[in-house]
């Protein structure tokens, strides 16, 4: 039986695994990472925008997949897994790169003598209890002879001598001295240098100096401080001419003119050149747009002078 035509008919349904361009694809398997230098054909692109990305993003990941299925493979508990090449695109950093952390007092001794890190079992094993006990925390080993039911007392022991608090106060005084170990130990391997601590004291103390009033100017210097530099200190005299006092208060006076007119409220849009509201309260003496409207028709206001005002009735 020949099933050629099967095949044949089967396999044109679905695309060739091999990709081809009239310029290849960069593929960086390091960074599994696919370019495409081609043109963007036009015609294909305004037609049909979605199946052109879609045919682009498949000739990308079809052209991935069979470079990474010629990688050389190595086993893990998962399956073969396929070796990637160092990268070769340059991907650029947002930041720079981190500083190397300085070693601490004991990673240089550690590495001296070669000594490596091992992390400590939480679990350790109670002889007396027979059984695995916390290392630290709550019923640790670190506090087994705090928490035992009898203790041996000295013979030259105050009166209200507490073992149990004894015990746990020396506790407290190696955590106590661990820690300041610690920080010890990180302040002096992120200690800075004299230069650098030299130039950040120079830039608070210009930055304090400048702070003032007079810019510095009538600040007592201190012994051997340098000039500041790029700071203009310009002062007018205490005594000038009157003209000059004149032109300067004129100046000013045009200026706050100036800013006031800018400040005044323009008149809105709906309102127009008139404005209604003042001119009702002109024409009407104060009275109000219902009782202009009264005289204007005829009708008698309910005035001072009118009938049920306060003159009362004649």
């Amino acid at each position: 039986m020949d099933v050629s035509n099967i095949l044949a008919s089967h396999a044109s349904k679905f695309k060739s695994v091999t990709v081809e361009k009239e310029t290849p694809l960069e593929i960086d398997t390091g960074l599994l990472l696919v370019s495409d230098p081609n043109p963007i054909e036009q015609d294909s692109y305004k037609e049909n925008l979605e199946e052109h990305l879609q045919s682009l993003a498949r000739d990308g990941a079809q052209a991935l997949i069979s470079a990474l299925f010629s990688l050389p493979t190595k086993q893990s508990p998962d399956g073969p897994l396929a070796v990637l090449p160092p990268p070769v695109f340059q991907l650029p950093r947002a930041k720079p790169l981190p500083k190397p952390k300085p070693q601490t007092k004991w990673e240089k001794f550690a590495a001296a003598k070669g000594i490596q890190h091992k992390v400590r079992d939480k679990k350790v094993w109670d002889e007396e209890k027979q059984e695995w006990v916390n290392r630290w925390g709550r019923n640790g080993k670190n506090r087994e002879v705090e928490e035992q039911w009898i203790h041996e007392v000295p013979l030259n022991a105050d009166v209200d001598y507490d073992p149990r608090k004894a015990a746990r106060d020396e506790r407290k005084q190696r955590i106590a001295k661990n820690e300041k170990k610690h920080q010890q130990n990180l302040a002096r391997a992120g200690a800075v240098s004299r230069d650098e601590r030299k130039a950040e004291i120079e830039k608070t103390l210009a930055t304090t100096r400048i702070s003032t009033a007079s810019m510095g100017k009538f600040d007592k210097r201190l012994e051997g401080e340098k000039k500041i530099r790029g700071v203009k200190r310009k002062f007018d005299p205490n005594e000038g001419s009157v003209e000059a006092e004149k032109n300067a208060s004129l100046n000013l006076l045009s200026k706050m003119e100036s800013d006031k007119r800018k400040m005044r409220k323009e008149p809105q849009a709906d309102e127009g050149v008139l404005n209604v509201r003042k001119a009702v309260k002109i024409a009407s003496k104060g009275r109000g747009g219902i009782a202009l409207g009264r005289e204007m028709s005829g009708g008698k206001s309910r005035g001072r002078g009118g009938k049920g005002g306060r003159g009362g009735r004649r």
